[in-house]
């Protein structure tokens, strides 16, 4: 059987989970790694990991590469995705990883360098195909040299929109996500783009913006302006929710409204979406697989006017919907 030749760019957060689910599949071969990091702490940052834990994994740095359990993954430190060897190394897919290349034009030098396919692993700046997978990935045709997995926060939003424009119809509604800290914070206060992500992030709630509603409108148009959405940063390194109230189209229950999102968890949406009536905390989903969490012990109704909230792991699940993406898409090969 011929393996999917993968290349990763950008080697943080995501792109070290992705590594690590990869590591494990039949099917995928991931060839190499560009990342402007040193192998040493390359090396040392796959294998330890603060949220995560230790991989359980064999590896040695070596001059310009890895050997993890015994097999050679090729390491570059490019800045330039035009100037990689894609083409010698035979690659059919790059999970552009960075958050710097996420501009179609940009993206583009993967293609350039030889690279036949590029998921950005981030929302997509320009004419981008942006996907969710249990949504809107029947679009897919084989004929997107480039896709966007959109975000970790529209992944866990978007399905649950669906199921409630699929059967309750949505007039309008407000979003709000309660996310861990990331690298785009700072530790301590220092300057920032954002002045409330210029503040220590262990140290505050930090109210700032989200891209989710927006780039929900871009897998389902029919929601187009009615969703707002807004993100509260707190202090977690991993393990975030999704908050909906929303004014369905007619009165429900909360009943209704968990059954029906019970249903979609074990057919439409299986696999992304997962239902609990646990009394869950934030620490409980960690390394989750699904987009969301469907918490049912915390949806409330008050005839059209509901709410109701999702869980997911910013790291675990985005990452394993970026696999996901790579098998769907290099069936068309």
């Amino acid at each position: 059987m011929t393996k999917v030749n993968v290349a990763i760019n950008g080697f943080g957060r995501i792109g070290r989970y992705v590594f690590k689910l990869l590591q494990q599949h039949p099917k995928i071969n991931v060839v190499a790694i560009n990342d402007l990091m040193d192998i040493t702490n390359l090396a040392h940052l796959l294998k330890y990991d603060s949220v995560h834990g230790k991989f359980q994994a064999e590896i040695t740095p070596q001059p310009d590469s890895l050997l993890i359990d015994g097999k050679t993954i090729q390491i570059y430190g490019k800045q330039s995705p035009s100037k990689l060897p894609w083409k010698e190394l035979d690659v059919d897919i790059v999970v552009e990883c960075t958050g710097r290349f996420v501009e179609k034009k940009k993206a583009e030098g993967h293609l350039q360098a030889g690279a036949k396919r590029v998921i950005i692993s981030a929302p997509a700046l320009g004419d981008v195909p942006t996907v969710v997978l249990g949504v809107n990935d029947a679009i897919l045709t084989g004929n997107e040299p480039i896709v966007s997995n959109a975000s970790c926060t529209t992944n866990c939003l978007a399905p649950m929109v669906k199921v409630l424009e699929d059967h309750f119809g949505i007039e309008k509604g407000f979003v709000s996500t309660v996310h861990s800290y990331t690298a785009d914070q700072n530790l301590q206060d220092a300057p920032h783009r954002d002045l409330r992500r210029a503040r220590a992030a262990a140290c505050s709630i930090i109210p700032t913006t989200t891209n989710a509603a927006k780039a929900v409108e871009l897998v389902l148009p029919q929601i187009k302006g009615k969703l707002h959405a807004m993100a509260y940063r707190v202090p977690v390194p991993d393990g975030s929710l999704t908050e909906m109230n929303v004014l369905l189209k007619r009165a429900t229950t909360k009943e209704e409204i968990n059954k029906t999102m019970l249903e979609a968890a074990n057919s439409s949406m299986k696999g992304y979406i997962e239902y609990t009536e646990a009394p869950l905390v934030s620490v409980d989903i960690i390394g989750n697989p699904h987009s969301c969490i469907f918490d049912a012990s915390l949806t409330e109704a008050n005839g059209a006017l509901i709410k109701i909230i999702g869980w997911y792991d910013n790291e675990s699940g985005y990452a394993n919907r970026v696999v996901d993406l790579i098998g769907k898409i290099s069936r068309f090969d």
